[in-house]
C-alpha cells in the first residue's frame, strides 16, 4: 500500500515555470509528476495564470520570489494596489522615494479610497507592503535630483565587468525603449486641420500609438519595431494579415505598452530573433537585454527564456535617462526620418495639407515609421552606447544623421505648400520634438490611481478604438486587382519618364495575381 503522497508548498518561482512549461506544451499530469503535485493543482495554476505573472511582473527580487510560497493579499487590498501603482511609476520617473514618503502617500490613499477605521502607516506596514510585492529596497534616489555622472561611472564599471564575467560581445547586448507617437502631427501655423495646439505651437491631431525601438550594440541586428495601437483590428487594416506587417503590432485599449504585451514580445519576438540573429554570426545563443524601470517591464524572473541563456538586466533608476542607448539620440532620429517621410509623400502625391491629414491612416504610418527604423544607420547607434561603452569613442567624429534632416531645408520647401506657407524653421523643430518626452506607458493622476485601485475603467474607452479611422470597408476580389494592376502598368507604358525596374515590380505582382487567381478558380491544383 502506497504512503500518502508527501504535501509540497511551492514557490511563486516554481509556479511561474510551471506556466511556462504548459505553454511550451506540458501537459499536467507531466507536471504532476516532475513538481510532485496533484494535477488539481497544476490546473489551479494554470487558472490562475495571469494574476501570478502580473504578482511576479511587480516584484523586484529573483530571490525573494524563489523563497515566496503565497500571494498573500493586504487587508487593505485596495489601498495596496494604489501603493504599488504609485511605486512603479514613481521608480519609472527616477523620483526619490523614502519611507517617510510612502508612509505620507499610504496615508493620502487611504482617505481618498474612502476606507474605514483608522490606519496607522508604520514600519511594520511598511516591512509587510515590500514583502508582499518582494520589493528589496523602497529608497529610490531621484534621476531627476541626483543622475550624476558618479553614479553613471559606478553603473558603466560594474556593467563592464558583468560583461566580461558573462563573456558576451556587443552582437549580444541589446537595449530596448518604448516612446509615444503621434503619428498624424502635421506641422502647422494655420487652423486648416482639425486638431489642437501644444504650447510650442505645432499642432497636435489626438492620434497616439506607442513604438518600441530594440537594437543590439553594434547598430547590425534591429529587431522590427513594436507598436501598440488601441484597435485590435484598425479598419485600415482590412484584408492585411498583422503577421505581414512591417512592424510587430499589439492593441491596448489606451495604445500603451502594458506588462502582458511585453511579455509577449519578449518570449514570441525578442527571443526567438535574438537566436536567429547569433546562430547567423556563430555566436553562443546567449544575450542580456538592458531596460530601464519601467512600469510596463515586467520583473526579470519572467523576462527569462527556458534556458536561461537570453535574459535582462535592469539600468538603476537614477542613471536610466542619462545612458539608456535608445534615448541618446536613436529614437529622437527615427521620429526625424519619419515626419520628413511624410512631408515627402504629401509633396509626391501634391496635396494640401488638409487632404494629406484626411487620406493618412494608420497604415501607411505603420509602413512610414518601419522605414524610418531602416533608415537608422548602425553608426547612430554604436555611438548611443558610447556612455556604456566608452571605446566607442572614436566614432564621435562622424556626422549625425539628424544633419541630414534639416529643419530650414522642410521650411523652405513648405513655403510653397498648400496649407504651410507660413510654417518656419522654429516650426519645424518643434515638430520634431513634439512628442520627445511622451514615455510609452500611461501615466496616472492620484485620481486615475484611485479609480483603478476601485476597479473602475473608462466606460468611453470601451468603444473609442472602433472610432480611430471611418474607412469604408472593401473586398476586393482577384479580378479587381487584376484589372487595376493591368490598368496601371498601361499608364507606365504611356509615360515616358518611368524607370524600368518600376514597370518590372508592377508586371511580378500582376503575375503573381493571376497565379493567386488561378489557384481559386482550380483549388485542386
Amino acid at each position: 500500500m502506497s504512503g500518502k503522497r508527501k504535501r509540497v508548498v511551492l514557490t511563486i518561482k516554481d509556479k511561474l515555470d510551471i506556466i511556462k512549461k504548459l505553454e511550451e506544451g506540458s501537459s499536467s499530469k507531466q507536471l504532476s509528476v516532475i513538481y510532485g503535485i496533484g494535477e488539481t493543482t497544476v490546473r489551479d495554476i494554470r487558472k490562475n495564470k495571469e494574476k501570478i505573472i502580473t504578482y511576479a511582473s511587480s516584484s523586484d527580487s529573483t530571490s525573494l520570489l524563489a523563497k515566496r510560497k503565497s500571494m498573500k493579499p493586504s487587508m487593505y487590498e485596495e489601498l495596496d494596489r494604489a501603493m504599488l501603482e504609485w511605486f512603479n511609476q514613481q521608480r519609472a520617473k527616477g523620483n526619490p522615494v523614502s519611507g517617510p514618503i510612502c508612509a505620507k502617500r499610504a496615508e493620502f490613499f487611504f482617505y481618498a479610497l474612502g476606507m474605514d477605521g483608522d490606519f496607522n502607516p508604520s514600519a511594520g506596514w511598511l516591512t509587510r507592503f515590500k514583502q508582499r510585492h518582494s520589493i528589496r529596497e523602497i529608497n529610490i534616489r531621484g534621476e531627476k535630483l541626483n543622475g550624476d555622472e558618479t553614479a553613471v561611472d559606478e553603473f558603466c564599471s560594474h556593467f563592464q565587468e558583468f560583461v566580461q564575467r558573462e563573456n558576451l560581445q556587443p552582437e549580444q547586448i541589446y537595449n530596448a525603449d518604448e516612446t509615444g507617437l503621434f503619428w498624424k502631427c502635421l506641422p502647422t501655423r494655420t487652423s486648416a486641420v482639425k486638431g489642437k495646439f501644444t504650447p510650442s505651437g505645432c499642432k497636435l491631431i489626438e492620434e497616439r500609438v506607442t513604438v518600441m525601438c530594440c537594437a543590439n550594440a553594434t547598430g547590425l541586428h534591429k529587431l522590427k519595431l513594436c507598436v501598440v495601437g488601441k484597435a485590435k483590428k484598425p479598419r485600415s487594416f482590412k484584408g492585411t494579415d498583422t503577421s505581414n506587417l512591417p512592424v510587430s503590432y499589439f492593441s491596448q485599449k489606451g495604445a500603451w505598452m502594458d506588462l502582458s504585451i511585453f511579455r509577449q514580445w519578449f518570449d514570441k519576438i525578442f527571443v526567438p530573433q535574438v537566436r536567429e540573429y547569433l546562430r547567423s554570426k556563430g555566436l553562443q545563443e546567449k544575450a542580456v537585454l538592458l531596460l530601464d524601470n519601467s512600469p510596463t517591464h515586467p520583473n526579470e524572473n519572467v523576462l527569462r527564456s527556458d534556458d536561461g541563456q537570453i535574459f535582462v538586466k535592469y539600468l538603476p533608476p537614477n542613471v536610466a535617462s542619462l545612458i539608456q542607448p535608445m534615448d541618446q539620440g536613436v529614437i529622437a532620429i527615427m521620429k526625424r526620418y519619419y515626419r520628413a517621410g511624410l512631408l515627402q509623400n504629401n509633396l509626391e502625391e501634391g496635396n494640401d495639407l488638409k487632404m494629406f491629414w484626411k487620406k493618412l491612416t494608420l497604415l501607411d504610418a505603420l509602413y512610414e515609421i518601419s522605414m524610418a527604423w531602416n533608415m537608422v544607420k548602425p553608426v547612430t547607434i554604436i555611438r548611443a552606447w558610447n556612455k556604456i561603452f566608452p571605446g566607442n569613442e572614436e566614432n564621435d567624429d562622424l556626422d549625425f544623421d539628424e544633419e541630414e534632416i534639416s529643419a530650414a531645408t522642410l521650411a523652405t520647401i513648405l513655403q510653397h505648400t498648400q496649407g504651410c506657407e507660413k510654417v518656419d524653421t522654429e516650426n519645424i523643430e518643434q515638430w520634431f520634438e513634439v512628442d520627445s518626452t511622451e514615455p510609452g506607458y500611461e501615466v496616472l493622476t492620484d485620481s486615475e490611481i484611485i479609480r483603478r485601485a476601485q476597479g473602475q475603467t473608462d466606460e468611453s474607452s470601451e468603444n473609442e478604438e472602433e472610432e480611430i479611422e471611418l474607412i469604408p470597408e472593401r473586398n476586393i476580389n482577384h479580378a479587381a486587382a487584376l484589372k487595376w494592376t493591368e490598368n496601371l502598368l498601361d499608364y507606365l507604358e504611356q509615360q515616358g519618364d518611368m524607370i524600368l525596374p518600376d514597370k518590372l515590380v508592377i508586371r511580378k505582382l500582376r503575375a503573381t495575381i493571376r497565379n493567386k487567381q488561378k489557384m481559386t478558380m482550380n483549388p485542386t491544383q
